[in-house]
């Protein structure tokens, strides 16, 4: 240990961090050792974003590990802080421990004199407050496999103490987990302490792999449905909580972790841990919708807040859009349950509720949509309730030319899109759009595609083409083009947008509409496919066949593009628009199509449908072409 008083004799100003010199460092040391406990605890938080920051270590970190060991043992506040910094400092990929390269790194730096330290230490797991002692815990594990021989005994023997005889089950659960890190195994399993017994369980099916095994699947339904309230405050290695661990565990058998889910919420959801789980899954493993909701409409009476009856009902919203594609329709009772809630006079659950029941193609939406028609339920309904097209059309008219702005301009320009040849009658309130610059882009596009070409609307593409937005500048121009069948001023327009730098993908992706009538612009799109950046490469690649409707040199450069991932997903799309596979492509498409898994993830309040479903229907597409390709 090193005390205040030696702070001067390391060179802090050659050392760095994660902003630069690390000359703040000593003062930020000494403040530890204030009266004032603010003061502590915001030279705690300065630590954490210089000598560790978002994961990382620095050149200073290691040389701050001995005043930190002395802070903890002499400092009046925030002993069981500064042990967590100590232990989040030497957090390390145990596989990264590789002579003579590991010593050279600062975060192997950083665990040499965290060992060096730990016989001081080691009196906190005897501290009277808990926090102290659970802290300390987490500093044992962070290095338990690097300590040496002679040490690692005493270590040992005090652990097993503390899992013995501590007082608080929650100290003895986490000793049970740092033993086991030393490869030490416990009775745990019989512990008469659901804590115990749970962090036993959870080892023991880690170790197993799924599937799990039942009756260890049955101590964790039993055990787990409380959480434990010190969670967040001790992170593990890798800055997750045993509530992450439980979760990512769980998840990786959906079988067990919706049975788990299921018990947890008969338990009463407490801390929505088993929507939370029931949610992990339906985003890991396809097809598992139906039975993840049935789950939220049974955990919904025990969400014990709106904001939180308001989480499950967008998780609910979102995935039951999905299952008409799998065939399936919503039960009654989910539909009477969505119904209730929207009708429900608290704003905060409501509004999610509604948008559920009209992604369920519920038929008494449309009416609720119509009392409070905001912007996204428009959008909605008019996916959704076709037979309101004549109600829903003057409500999206009347949001337009009150002055939406923004993305309620755009929801609402969106949702005239599936409503067809009528919502021509938005045209005054599109036009307005593109006048005062309100979602300009997507008017220009539906003044464009809607095919009525009027002296103002023609004039106000026109104009539109020579604004400062290039995305605008493209749509307006290929509106133009629309309406007039003038390609003269697109073609101009698309050949200043390209020569001009930034992200130019955006801009080709406008080119579909022209077709062949872009090809005078085929010198400024075919140098794009060797591209570094893979979106403009995909873009030129999709420009390239719209013009030419040659797949052939497409073809290669979708077909590199093509992954599990947004560009990957789009890439796939293109390449079904030609009709070709390269075989070599297929042992991916099958994977694709067939993994119980979903390869692409996406958040429960992201928008329409599912990329991962996407992928999997364009992959199942993709299979069913042909084989004469290359």
């Amino acid at each position: 240990m090193r005390s205040p008083a030696e702070l001067d004799r390391v060179q802090w100003h050659a050392l760095t961090h994660a902003y630069g010199p690390a000359e703040d460092v000593p003062e930020l040391i000494s403040a530890l050792y204030q009266d004032d406990e603010e003061a502590v605890d915001e030279a705690i938080y300065e630590l954490y974003g210089n000598i560790h920051h978002q994961g990382s270590v620095y050149p200073a970190s290691a040389p701050a590990v001995p005043f930190l060991a002395h802070a903890v043992r002499h400092a009046r506040f925030k002993r069981a802080e500064l042990l967590m910094l100590l232990a989040i400092l030497a957090d390390h990929d145990p596989e990264a421990v590789d002579p003579p390269h590991w010593q050279d790194t600062s975060v192997g730096a950083v665990c040499t004199a965290l060992c060096q330290e730990l016989p001081e230490l080691l009196c906190c797991l005897d501290d009277t407050e808990r926090g102290v002692r659970r802290a300390a815990l987490r500093v044992v594990a962070a290095v338990a496999e690097l300590l040496p021989e002679d040490r690692r005994a005493e270590v040992v023997a005090r652990l097993d103490e503390i899992y013995a005889n501590d007082p608080v089950p929650a100290v003895r659960a986490d000793a049970v987990v740092v033993l086991a890190r030393f490869g030490r195994g416990t009775a745990a399993a019989d512990s008469p302490l659901p804590e115990v017994r749970l962090a036993a369980a959870l080892l023991a099916v880690a170790r197993s792999g799924p599937p799990y095994p039942a009756d260890l699947v049955d101590v964790i339904a039993e055990d787990g449905a409380e959480p434990d309230p010190g969670d967040d405050e001790f992170p593990w290695s890798g800055a997750t909580t045993q509530e992450d661990r439980l979760r990512h565990v769980l998840t990786e058998d959906p079988d067990a972790g919706l049975r788990v889910a299921a018990r947890w919420i008969r338990r009463g959801d407490i801390g929505s841990r088993g929507s939370w789980l029931a949610e992990a899954i339906a985003e890991s493993w396809r097809d598992r919708e139906p039975a993840v909701l049935d789950l939220l409409l049974e955990a919904l009476p025990h969400q014990t807040s709106s904001r939180t009856r308001a989480a499950r009902l967008r998780t609910v919203g979102h995935w039951i859009e999905r299952l008409p594609e799998l065939g399936l329709a919503p039960g009654h009772g989910l539909r009477d349950t969505l119904h209730r809630y929207a009708t429900d006079a608290d704003e905060v659950t409501a509004g999610p509720a509604l948008l559920a029941l009209v992604n369920s193609r519920d038929p008494r939406a449309l009416e609720l949509v119509l009392r409070r028609p905001g912007p996204r339920l428009l959008e909605a309904a008019a996916r959704h309730c076709p037979e309101g097209t004549d109600r829903l059309i003057p409500e999206i008219r009347r949001a337009l030319a009150a002055g939406a702005t923004g993305n309620d301009a755009i929801a609402l320009v969106r949702a005239l899109e599936p409503l067809g040849a009528g919502a021509r009658v938005a045209l005054p309130e599109l036009v307005e759009c593109l006048r005062t610059r309100r979602a300009a882009v997507v008017a220009a596009r539906w003044l464009g595609a809607g095919g009525v070409a009027t002296q103002e609307t023609v004039d106000l593409v026109a104009d539109a083409t020579r604004s400062s937005d290039p995305a605008l500048r493209a749509a307006a121009a290929v509106a133009h083009h629309r309406l007039t069948g003038d390609v003269g001023l697109c073609l101009r327009t698309f050949e200043e947008v390209l020569s001009g730098s930034g992200q130019t993908h955006w801009y080709l992706g406008a080119l579909e509409p022209l077709g062949s009538a872009a090809a005078p612009l085929l010198p400024l799109v075919e140098p794009r496919l060797e591209a570094r950046h893979e979106w403009t490469r995909l873009a030129a690649a999709e420009a390239l066949y719209w013009i030419t409707q040659s797949p052939d040199r497409v073809v290669p450069v979708l077909a590199e593009l093509v992954g599990p991932t947004p560009v990957g997903l789009r890439a796939l799309g293109a390449l079904a628009a030609t009709g070709r596979v390269p075989e070599g492509l297929r042992p991916t498409l099958r994977a694709y199509a067939f993994s119980p898994r979903r390869l692409i993830h996406d958040g429960p309040v992201s928008g329409q449908g599912h990329p991962d479903d996407e992928l999997r229907t364009l992959a199942r597409t993709l299979l069913g072409v042909g084989a004469g390709a290359e």
